[in-house]
């Protein structure tokens, strides 16, 4: 009887750059070349990139936040006369009869410089014809 041989063991493969590759990409994720190597520029070349770059193509969300300069929208100036103008918005005041402005005017000029009278005001309107500000003349007590 013939005997026949089996071999139980695989042909070796040939070994592939692949191991060098991962090697050197696993050196990059775990930070293992000095300073001043090749590969150690390449690591901070690509995260200068990724820095640089990333607002192109990544939303990060992160817009300014819009701020008003009072809740109410009062800006304060000095007219001609050295009297102080405040400029009120029209969002910040309900519409209504001359007595009623007054008041919701003085409700908003009051806290901001104290006890004071009204001494005109006018409602500046935008193209169409809506009311946008009111400046108003104060005169203090």
């Amino acid at each position: 009887m013939q005997r026949s041989e089996i071999s139980t063991t695989a042909p070796v493969a040939p070994t592939l750059p692949m191991n060098a590759i991962w090697r050197t990409i696993r050196g990059y994720i775990l930070w293992q070349y000095e300073r001043g190597t090749l590969h150690y520029d390449i690591m901070v070349t690509l995260i200068l990139i990724f820095i640089c770059f990333s607002p192109y193509w990544i939303n990060f969300n992160d817009k300014p936040v819009v701020r008003n300069p009072h809740p109410t929208d009062v800006v304060v100036a000095l007219d001609a006369q050295g009297r102080l103008v405040y400029q009120i918005s029209a969002a910040a005041i309900s519409p209504g009869d001359d007595h009623a402005l007054r008041d919701q005017m003085l409700r908003i000029i009051e806290p901001i410089s104290g006890e004071v009278s009204i001494l005109s005001y006018e409602a500046v309107s935008d193209g169409k014809g809506r009311v946008q500000t009111y400046k108003v003349t104060v005169k203090r007590e």
